[in-house]
């Protein structure tokens, strides 16, 4: 009988040993993004009973000509640690009334994860920033919720950043990279999916293409006006100081 118990344990062992040697890990390659924005829900958040008057007919209006979901693509490469997260700029750029930060992807960053290092080329309105910082720290809360996504199986984590925005993520070991997309990093696996319940926001990688990256391919974006984000955040304070209540939903998505 002990003889019957040892045998198994060896050969469910062993079983798991060849498991761990033939699993494929992803080291570099390049992830599709879907950016997923409800605008019905976006816009709602701006009306008040100050503006209701003249929102809410706007909206209605919308709600009736325009989709739901406002969705924008993106790319992020990684190799040797290091990712560039690049928005894909849309075929029919949609503009008008609605047309918020949030509601758009301001963002190409470059990061290199093992010296904790960010360059990301922000637009702002009409002008475009060179942020050169640390990357974002962020204190995740991992649970033993799964699920998969673009063909990879992924853990749930929690986490709240820029002290108010409640963060869902989705990362995988089978990708060994601390990244994800825009500054979102600092997982034990690359961060596949981002959703911002409170925002109505939703990033979800559709497709992950294993293959060797150019170096040509991560280099980091060089031109806008030098800053880094406490400079940043006190240049737009600054600018938007009698924007009233819109100020701080605008801080807010360009800080994301």
């Amino acid at each position: 009988m002990k003889y019957t118990i040892l045998l198994a344990v060896v050969l469910l062992l062993s079983s798991n040993c060849l498991f761990a040697q033939n699993k494929h890990f992803t080291q570099h390659g390049t992830i599709m993004f879907d950016k997923t924005i409800n605008m019905f829900a976006l816009f709602e958040k701006q009306i008040t009973k100050d503006n209701e008057s003249f929102l809410r007919p706007a909206l209605d209006s919308y709600r009736k000509n325009q989709k739901q979901f406002k969705v924008l693509k993106s790319t992020l490469t990684f190799d040797n640690n290091k990712t560039l997260f690049t928005p894909i700029e849309p075929e029919n750029p949609s503009g008008g009334f609605f047309d918020t930060p949030m509601a758009n992807q301001v963002n190409t960053i470059f990061s290199d994860l093992t010296a904790g290092s960010v360059i990301d080329q922000k637009k702002v309105f009409e002008e475009t920033f060179l942020v050169k910082d640390s990357t974002r720290k962020i204190n995740w809360k991992l649970t033993g919720e799964t699920r998969e996504i673009a063909g990879y199986t992924c853990r749930r984590a929690n986490a709240l950043i820029l002290d108010s925005i409640y963060v869902v993520a989705f990362y995988t070991e089978e990708i060994p990279v601390t990244g994800g997309p825009e500054l979102f990093n600092g997982l034990p696996g690359m961060i596949l999916g981002v959703a911002l319940p409170h925002e109505n926001v939703t990033w979800f990688a559709t497709k992950v293409t294993d293959a060797p990256v150019e170096e040509k391919a991560l280099t980091p974006p060089k031109k806008g006006k030098a800053v880094n984000n406490k400079s940043l955040m006190a240049t737009l304070t600054s600018v938007m100081k009698n924007w009233g209540e819109y100020a701080p939903k605008y801080l807010k998505a360009f800080a994301l």
